[in-house]
């Protein structure tokens, strides 16, 4: 399925993917981690250990990795996880022409894993995928993630050497793109947008654009992006996303522990996501075009952004419980043909038994706040959509 690997130049070493050759070595030194052990016996409880390493040790590249070892595991997680995954827009992705695929982020994990399960039940090629180092808390999952074809964005770094960082990383994703004919995903923010309000961040479109040599208009057409909308029936984390607007409600300085990344993955990872849509838009490299050439760097990074946004918000699979999430809050009855009056119970069960998980004191006010922000988190993408439509005002 993929062509022989370009090799990538050790100015990127710190942020690639490993390379092929050292794959077999990288490898090795993965299975003799305590954590990484642990780590599969958690998820897979009946693995033999010494029998998966030794299956492991004869994988000798990333793809063969990816198909041996990840496309099995993706489709048990899509089995025992979900009601299936399934994806759209599949014909707007041209042959033998690489992606920055730019997507909503939901879930830490799942985003891309799934993406590239689409992509690769679709005959298309993976995608190499970009990860924030806050989430590499133990070195044994920097191994994995790179040698799963992903690279490293530095969040760590000081305002002095932010602007380096950014141009290390988008020269990176450039060379990709051009030299490797490699597609990439990323997510359209940093972080997860907890309340499912999906915008794209205008320093993440200058960043992309910063490598082209030219204005941000012909950087980013370079990179022949196209928006993915990523649609969840049922959102594991949303009871700890609701959690942690109470907390920075109460404390506006809260900061999330390693402890509470690592509880977010494991939860998106295991528990129920319902089904799991993923829609690929057209190229927006026919939009750039049309874009006005008289606008300063800021304005063309917000219509930009603009058009990427519209693209993930008209795609949205909209699901019984986007329809009465919306109605809840806004005490309407506007789609009550879209859902029976179970559906609506079974759904308002659901917010309380997840609240329930929440392992802090909560008072009766605090408790419904906790509830009105899961509603907004389910009501976010229709109405969203309702906009990017014309059926709806923003407010």
């Amino acid at each position: 399925m993929d062509c022989e690997e370009i090799k990538v130049p050790e100015e990127f070493s710190d942020i690639s993917p490993y390379n092929d050759e050292d794959f077999p070595k990288e490898i090795a030194r993965l299975v003799n981690e305590e954590g990484f052990e642990n780590a599969v016996k958690y998820v897979i409880p009946d693995v033999n250990y010494a029998e998966f390493s030794s299956q492991l040790l004869q994988i000798k590249n990333k793809h063969d990795f990816q198909m041996q070892i990840m496309l099995p595991f993706l489709r048990k997680l899509e089995k025992s996880t979900t009601k299936g995954v399934t994806a759209s827009g599949m014909e707007n992705i041209a042959d033998n022409m690489p992606n920055v695929f730019l997507s909503n982020h939901r879930d830490i994990v799942l985003d891309a894993s799934f993406l590239n399960l689409c992509l690769t039940l679709n005959g298309k090629p993976t995608t190499e995928i970009a990860i924030g180092n806050n989430l590499l808390i133990y070195p044994w999952i920097d191994m994995l993630v790179r040698l799963n074809k992903s690279f490293i964005v530095k969040r760590d770094t000081s305002k002095r050497h932010a602007l380096e960082a950014a141009q290390h990383l988008s020269a990176y994703i450039h060379f990709a793109i051009k030299q490797k004919h490699q597609s990439v995903w990323i997510a359209q923010r940093q972080g997860r947008a907890k309340d499912s309000d999906d915008r794209t961040q205008e320093s993440l479109v200058k960043m992309l654009a910063l490598a082209g040599n030219t204005d941000i208009a012909n950087g980013i057409k370079q990179l022949n992006l196209m928006p993915v909308s990523i649609s969840y029936e049922y959102d594991p984390n949303d009871y700890l996303k609701a959690k942690e607007f109470l907390l920075r409600k109460k404390d506006p300085d809260f900061k999330k522990s390693q402890h509470d990344d690592l509880l977010s993955m494991e939860t998106g990872l295991l528990q129920n996501k319902g089904h799991a849509h993923f829609h690929f838009s057209r190229c927006i490299n026919d939009q750039l075009d049309n874009l006005p050439c008289n606008c300063d760097k800021n304005e063309t990074a917000h219509l930009i952004c603009n058009i990427i946004d519209k693209a993930i918000h008209s795609n949205y699979y909209i699901y019984h419980n986007n329809y009465i999430a919306y109605d809840i809050l806004n005490n309407s009855s506007r789609f009550n043909d879209e859902y029976s009056a179970d559906e609506k119970n079974d759904f308002c069960e659901y917010l309380n038994s997840q609240i329930s998980k929440i392992d802090i004191p909560v008072n009766d006010n605090e408790a419904e706040y906790l509830r009105h922000m899961m509603l907004v988190m389910y009501a976010n993408p229709l109405t969203n959509q309702l906009i990017a439509k014309g059926l709806e005002q923003e407010k």
